[in-house]
């Protein structure tokens, strides 16, 4: 028995109908996102956020999905704090929180109200340097500089920890007091990484201030 001939369609003629029906439902999603309006999406929710930055009070109105970094480099414009591998992975964007030093990209900005927050810039300045920055200085503890910004405040972070007796993974003593010891240093910044090697200077910077070298 044969279709009727109105409905007697060619392989071609349903191919032709197949893409001409896709195209009606993909074309006006895809004029939308180009016009900056994306099919379905909705709008950003917004968050006020107050905190101490550098000893300064700030207010920002931020997406919820803002980082930590983002919001002190592109919105406080705090540029000192870098932006490296954006995955916590090389400690460039190594900020100190209440005391504490925390990789800023993989923290929400939102997540820190009432918090007191200390970047490099917060830490010395040009004419009035931190201990810190002045021992990277004399022991030339940085070469293109990228990752000395989160370098120093982690450093700051462990002579802290080895003030607190907070052990690492390679303390072997629970009961004792915390070694200021190569091993120490070089463990307890594992997590910031430098592309240029000066790892042996920044532990001659850090057990400077320490009080192990002259």
């Amino acid at each position: 028995m044969s279709p009727p001939p109105h409905l007697s369609l060619s392989r071609r003629d349903v191919l032709k109908l197949g893409a001409g029906s896709a195209t009606s439902m993909v074309l006006p999603a895809v004029v939308a996102e180009a016009q900056g309006n994306p099919a379905g999406a909705r709008a950003p929710v917004t968050a006020e956020v107050a905190f101490e930055v550098n000893g300064k009070a700030r207010t920002l109105q931020l997406d919820t999905r803002v980082t930590l970094l983002d919001a002190l480099r592109e919105h406080l414009q705090l540029t000192g704090t870098k932006k490296g591998c954006d995955h916590g992975q090389c400690g460039a964007c190594t900020v100190l929180v209440d005391g504490r030093r925390i990789n800023a990209c993989l923290t929400l900005a939102v997540m820190h109200p009432g918090a007191k927050i200390t970047t490099i810039e917060g830490l010395g300045t040009p004419d009035r340097l931190h201990p810190m920055q002045a021992a990277f200085v004399k022991h030339d503890g940085y070469q293109c500089g990228y990752c000395t910004p989160g370098q120093i405040c982690s450093a700051v972070a462990v002579l802290q920890e080895v003030r607190d007796d907070i052990p690492s993974h390679v303390t072997g003593d629970l009961e004792q007091r915390a070694a200021l010891s190569v091993e120490e240093i070089r463990e307890r910044m594992s997590g910031n990484l430098c592309r240029c090697g000066a790892y042996s200077n920044i532990v001659e910077a850090i057990e400077d201030v320490g009080g192990k070298r002259a």
